[in-house]
């Protein structure tokens, strides 16, 4: 067994700053945490019963992520976003999910062509009995898997970064059911391509998607 077989195997041990960081940022990617709201360290740190080392350690890598901002007299707060970034967010995913998808079409298996499959269907059947609330979730899944599929864990964190900046933007604005309508109908054109293992219809038809999206949404936040 070489190194990377059984360093494989043990159990990742997270620290007071690790789930302090996924903490926060879960509450500023569902929206509980909003953009300009102040984070106050002491208070955190009593509310998870710690020092506040491990919450400024935490605070320290959301600001690397570019959701936590620090200034003087003002403090830390939530980071906004403005139409202008957006662009640049769209611009970069759509080159990212064009290459996710082509990859996914080459080497996806059949367990992984199913669990999109699924995701795909629960998307279907959210959006016709009216459940648009559940779509932000599933539609993260979606492209989770797609890059997971695509078979690089770079692309994979790439994907994670993109969807929380999307994510964050559509609680402030988000899709109504004509939109999540498109969004659906999209998927199932990359789903087809991946179907046929098809790597130039997976990467136009994820392409087409996202530029979709970015034309809607930028527009939308002018």
């Amino acid at each position: 067994m070489d190194r990377s077989d059984w360093a494989e195997r043990i159990p990742a041990v997270k620290s007071k700053a690790d789930l302090a960081y996924e903490s926060l940022r879960s509450a500023i990617a569902q929206g509980n945490l909003k953009p300009g709201d102040r984070i106050n360290m002491d208070e955190l740190a009593r509310s998870f019963g710690v020092s506040k080392i491990p919450i400024r350690e935490a605070v320290k890598r959301l600001e690397s992520d570019g959701l936590l901002v620090s200034r003087v007299h003002a403090g830390v707060t939530v980071a906004g976003i403005d139409v202008t970034e957006m662009r640049g967010v769209f611009l970069a995913r759509e080159s990212i999910e064009a290459l996710i998808a082509g990859l996914a079409a080459q080497r996806v298996d059949d367990r992984q062509l199913a669990e999109l499959d699924h995701v795909q269907a629960e998307l279907r059947g959210a959006l016709e009995r009216g459940g648009i609330g559940e779509m932000a979730e599933l539609n993260s899944r979606f492209h989770r898997l797609l890059a997971g599929a695509a078979g690089y864990r770079i692309l994979r964190d790439l994907t994670e970064q993109l969807l929380l900046t999307i994510r964050r933007y559509r609680i402030a604005a988000p899709l109504g059911e004509r939109n999540w309508r498109s969004v659906v109908d999209e998927h199932d054109a990359i789903m087809a391509a991946l179907h046929r293992r098809d790597p130039g219809a997976a990467a136009d038809a994820a392409r087409a998607h996202i530029g979709s999206q970015a034309a809607y949404e930028v527009e939308k936040g002018q």
